[in-house]
């Protein structure tokens, strides 16, 4: 397969929608997974994986314990970069951009939608820090299982984020590694600009 940019859609977040698709329905594992790359305010990276909750013209949406390291990377230098990988499909997407804290509001009505065990973890868990031992936060989840016998709040070191893009680019493997690679640019229009780059 090969990817000639006037076959792509003029709007690159329709076109990141047909790719996420095309993963689902092949079956893949966690296709809504990307890598995340934060850097802190020295440029130090990091880069971990998480799973993509949500997106529209607004940006990507995550989620995150704020005390964890990417969340202090971010208060510290609020861009980020992402990259999906489906190596059946021979695909990948990266993104670029600005970085913004959502609302108590969006994270909420997300934090809602989880499973219970999982927002008990949020509040048990105090992301990247040292702990003695398993049990200790099994016994953390137990107390706090008895603490909220119904509905589980929100944490409040616990939130939602959006990467508003910069630049897409989609890239699909070809032989000899003449890889195809388009990239979107925004103007100042508002309008995205597709352009092939060399692999």
């Amino acid at each position: 397969m090969s990817i000639d940019p006037a076959t792509l859609d003029p709007d690159p977040l329709q076109q990141l929608d047909r790719w996420l698709a095309d993963a689902e329905e092949a079956g893949l594992p966690l296709p809504n997974a990307f890598a995340l790359a934060t850097a802190d305010a020295d440029g130090a990276p990091s880069v971990r994986m998480v799973l993509l909750r949500g997106h529209g013209p607004e940006g990507l949406r995550f989620y995150s314990d704020r005390r964890s390291l990417k969340g202090r990377d971010l208060a510290e230098n609020p861009r980020a970069a992402a990259a999906f990988y489906w190596p059946a499909l021979a695909r990948q997407v990266r993104v670029h951009g600005a970085v913004e804290a959502l609302g108590d509001e969006e994270s909420t009505g997300y934090f809602a939608t989880r499973p219970r065990g999982s927002q008990l973890s949020a509040w048990a868990s105090e992301q990247g820090s040292e702990v003695g031992s398993r049990a200790e936060l099994e016994g953390r989840v137990a107390a706090l299982d008895g603490r909220f016998p119904d509905e589980v709040p929100l944490p409040p070191h616990w939130g939602g984020y959006r990467l508003v893009p910069e630049a897409y680019e989609f890239w699909i493997s070809r032989p000899d590694r003449l890889h195809d690679r388009v990239e979107y640019r925004q103007g100042a229009n508002g309008e995205w600009k597709r352009r092939r780059l060399q692999p």
